[in-house]
């Protein structure tokens, strides 16, 4: 890849840090709880807002909100194995600080907790679940990360690991890069894709503009 992007908008979980285990045991405590049949909440919940997955799997007279408190509560108390996809924190670390931000469903009190024991340093511009109507795969939370970072979306290349992610990264206009770290099967997708961060660099240009290298490319 060699085009010149005006920042990098990051999604959180999957894409700079693995959270997955935890996020597994609480929605499949919360499934069993209501007898929700836990491969197809899996199927669809990733990279989505809990409250949207809530709504659309909860049982006849379940109060969604309520429900979305609980979990969200059990998964910031679940924190001690999510870590960062390799060399996640390094490289954020070399970006200039108004040249990137994280784009996440998650609500930022958990996306707080998360970056924080995955040893990742929040930037300044960060967009959660609680900043937008509309989550993933509507674009407005990209769209309102480059707004935020004074950019237009279709200079930016965003990151992302999950489905609804990535369309709603190909709905703001910008290039995607998809994070296959945590993947368990080959997703077909015409974007680029790495594995990690481990082989990647970013050339910064005089006017500030992020070129993004690979080791022998």
């Amino acid at each position: 890849m060699t085009r010149a992007y005006a920042a990098f908008l990051f999604d959180m979980d999957g894409t700079l840090l693995n959270s997955i285990p935890s996020a597994i045991r609480a929605w499949t405590a919360w499934a069993n709880r209501h007898g929700i049949d836990v491969d197809a909440l899996m199927a669809v919940m990733h990279g989505v807002r809990a409250i949207e997955t809530i709504r659309r799997f909860a049982p006849a007279g379940v109060d969604p909100q309520a429900e979305f408190e609980a979990l969200l509560q059990a998964e910031i108390d679940d924190v001690d194995d999510v870590v960062e996809i390799a060399g996640a924190a390094a490289f954020v670390a070399a970006l200039p600080a108004d040249r990137w931000a994280i784009v996440t469903s998650a609500p930022r009190s958990l996306a707080e907790v998360r970056l924080r024991a995955a040893g990742l340093t929040p930037p300044k511009v960060m967009v959660t679940a609680d900043d937008v109507s509309r989550g993933k795969p509507a674009p407005d939370c990209f769209l309102l990360a480059a707004e935020r970072l004074g950019v237009s979306a279709s200079d930016c290349l965003v990151w992302e690991d999950a489905p609804a992610g990535i369309a709603a990264g190909e709905a703001a206009g910008a290039d995607v890069m998809v994070i296959t770290a945590t993947h368990h099967a080959r997703l077909e997708t015409p974007h680029g894709t790495v594995a990690d961060y481990g082989a990647l660099s970013v050339e910064v240009a005089d006017d500030g503009a992020l070129l993004l290298r690979e080791a022998g490319a």
